[in-house]
């Protein structure tokens, strides 16, 4: 078994993923993408490899040459219609919605007067999101229309691909956490608590402490219908717990880290991804 590590920035999760492959016996080759050119006349890649894990950092980098390599035709984890789905939080809680998956109560305004006004029918606090990002970048409450006026104009003026459309969404009274389970497959097979004590943002980023998750049936069995909506063969989902409503879905991540959680809970992500990935890519 050959496998294809497509990379920007080295992380732990890169490295142990090459460790964790010779460890098993498969080859492991790595692409550079700032390295990567693929020529539209010539559909070859020199690395030949039975399947491609997708690890780039850069959601646009992660999307474009997950796209490539298929066109070559090599099966990548995670595709590029899976990353379109899951990278633009905008069409992750839109589909998530269309199919009666819980969600915080979202709207997508494309100026700022619409922004203001159904942000007083949503009810302050509210919460304003960039379309894509990660680690809680850019994130942030808004107690009233003052402050979110500010939040407004700062993205306005601020170097942000989607800055003129305005992502909000309800501020979810959770506790001090949420939760980040991973999908592998058809499986659940571990997930965190991120507790964040000094922060309403609950990424491991921004200070929040991972916590060993005991996966419930419903938690399972909603994870995994989230999966068979969003697609993908690998996925890290961030739900919230809300006293009335349950579990909501708040985001989709194709490119999921997972250091702190093979570090509570003492399971070896980067084995078990690489194994299921080769019975995957066998049948």
């Amino acid at each position: 078994m050959k496998i294809g590590i497509l990379y920007d920035m080295p992380r732990w999760e890169e490295k142990n993923l090459i460790e964790e492959g010779k460890k098993l016996g498969y080859q492991v080759a790595t692409i550079y993408s700032k390295d990567f050119v693929l020529f539209s006349n010539d559909f070859t890649i020199d690395n030949d490899t039975d399947l491609f894990i997708q690890r780039n950092v850069s959601h646009n980098r992660a999307l474009i040459t997950s796209f490539l390599v298929e066109q070559v035709g090599y099966p990548v984890i995670n595709d590029h219609t899976t990353l379109i789905r899951c990278e633009n939080k905008i069409f992750t809680t839109y589909i998530l919605a269309r199919h009666n998956i819980p969600t915080p109560k979202t709207f997508i305004a494309f100026d700022k007067t619409n922004a203001i006004e159904y942000s007083k029918k949503l009810g302050y606090p509210v919460v304003i999101k960039p379309v894509e990002g990660s680690w809680g970048r850019m994130v942030a409450k808004a107690d009233n229309l003052d402050v979110l006026y500010s939040y407004l104009e700062y993205q306005e003026f601020s170097t942000q691909k989607y800055k003129d459309i305005y992502y909000i969404q309800e501020f979810v009274n959770k506790p001090n956490r949420d939760i980040r389970i991973f999908v592998i497959g058809d499986e659940t097979p571990v997930g965190i608590y991120r507790v964040n004590e000094n922060n309403w943002r609950t990424n491991t980023a921004l200070g929040a402490k991972a916590y060993p998750l005991k996966i419930d049936e419903e938690l399972r069995e909603l994870a995994l219908k989230v999966k068979d909506i969003i697609g993908g063969f690998f996925l890290g989902i961030d739900i919230f717990e809300d006293k009335d409503r349950g579990y909501l879905v708040d985001e989709v991540n194709g490119v999921p880290e997972y250091k702190n959680t093979v570090r509570v809970n003492n399971f070896n992500v980067s084995k078990f991804l690489l194994e299921k990935a080769a019975e995957w890519v066998k049948k």
